[in-house]
């Protein structure tokens, strides 16, 4: 009596009570999943007939030695849970499958059977073919994909976070770059109606939406990498005190680091580094050999005749210098002497140096030229601006010394020359 609940195969009375493909189109024909994927045909049956599958809820779709228990509709509930709650919903998952299965065993199923096992090593190989490879900068720099990488928080104080607007669980500022950018998809949505232009303007969104996200991610990995917020903060000065005191960069070099601030964005800090400090090493490099082309071309071979080259070529520069320094002296004197005649004169510190020497060759006194000056520059701004005036020039100033001082004005651009 035992026996009458089981189920045999038509073809080679094995049991299949567990699990058996049935011919829809010819009727008590019951085959096992061994025979069925052979062909076998039977009296009637063919091997085209539809068939369906009759599982009695006990197959174990992983074997006997993996399958742990889980029968064929658990297998499949499963695959529904995981389809309709998501990875990672295990307790959902759990109440879909059955009361019998608990979180941790619905978690440990799935992943040691679809993910790491044959299933998911069969879906997901080693290597990928086709797969395009990152030859802008594989080992993750400013042009490579990890920019969507997160980053550690910053390390700064909270009052520091608040001055930011930072949020160190998210990583995020409350002012991101681009605030507006999530409107490109806040209002997107798919419909089944939707054209084909329209699909292609939602993407076109999406792909928009993606490009300031990696702009974004970008602009905070330069922060990190540049050491800009604790720029911002003020906190570098004190690092830089605490550091050992290093090479001093000159002011040329400061400026040529302004020059090639650009580059920021296309290289680490490291490798700015490393650029701006083999620049300076090709600069001294450049000078080096010039101070041995000009060695050599003063006939100097070895270095041992440097020194004594250097020595002499120091000495005459000296003498240079201090023959300079006594040529400017008596130079100086000559000329303070030049005026002797008016220096001692009332307003003759006034004058400029060509007034001087009109005032001197003019053998006229620095207040009356004073005077003189006045009285034109006077007028002429009177005649510019419309208004009658008459000149009382002193009765000292002859035609001459007119001429010669409305000339000198003209020529230094007091007056206009149309006024002379």
């Amino acid at each position: 009596m035992a026996d009458l609940g089981k189920k045999y195969c038509v073809n080679c009375l094995a049991d299949v009570t567990d699990l058996r493909l049935r011919c829809t189109d010819c009727p008590d024909i019951e085959l096992c999943p061994e025979c069925f994927s052979a062909g076998a045909e039977i009296g009637n049956h063919r091997r085209w007939h539809g068939y369906q599958q009759v599982d009695g809820g006990r197959f174990s779709l992983w074997g006997p030695e993996a399958e742990g228990g889980w029968t064929s509709r658990e297998e499949q509930s499963l695959l529904d849970a995981i389809e309709q709650y998501g990875f990672g919903n295990w307790e959902d998952m759990a109440a879909h499958v059955g009361a019998s299965r608990t979180p941790q065993e619905v978690m440990e199923h799935y992943v040691t059977m679809y993910i790491h096992g044959n299933l998911g090593k069969a879906c997901i190989p080693d290597s990928i073919p086709n797969r395009v490879t990152d030859h802008t900068c594989p080992s993750g720099g400013p042009l490579s994909p990890s920019l969507t990488t997160p980053l550690p928080p910053l390390d700064i104080s909270l009052t520091e976070q608040q001055q930011l607007g930072y949020m160190p669980l998210r990583d995020d500022y409350e002012i991101e770059y681009d605030q507006d950018a999530e409107k490109l998809i806040s209002g997107l949505s798919v419909n089944y109606d939707d054209e084909d232009v329209e699909i292609e303007m939602k993407r076109a969104h999406v792909d928009m939406y993606v490009r300031k996200l990696r702009e974004r991610q970008r602009r905070k990995n330069i922060a990190r990498d540049y050491n800009l917020v604790p720029t911002f903060l003020g906190r570098d000065k004190k690092d830089k005190e605490k550091e050992k005191p290093g090479r001093k960069i000159t002011k040329e070099e400061k400026e040529q680091r302004v020059r090639l601030r650009g580059l920021c964005q296309f290289m680490a800090h490291r490798e700015f580094e490393d650029f701006f400090e083999n620049m300076h090493k090709e600069r001294v490099l450049r000078a080096k050999v010039r101070e041995l082309q000009r060695y050599r071309r003063n006939g100097i071979t070895r270095l041992e005749e440097s020194a004594e080259y250097e020595a002499a070529r120091h000495k005459r520069e000296k003498r240079k210098e201090n023959k300079s320094v006594v040529t400017s002296k008596r130079g100086k004197e000559g000329k303070d002497g030049e005026f002797a005649a008016i220096e001692n004169l009332t307003g003759f510190e006034l004058l400029s140096d060509r007034e001087k020497v009109l005032c001197n060759s003019l053998n006229l006194s620095p207040a009356r030229y004073l005077t003189v000056k006045t009285i034109i520059i006077k007028d002429h701004l009177q005649k510019r601006q419309g208004i009658p005036a008459k000149s009382r020039l002193p009765s000292y100033l002859d035609k001459v010394l007119k001429k010669r001082i409305l000339t000198f004005l003209t020529e230094s651009g007091w007056i206009s020359r149309d006024a002379s």
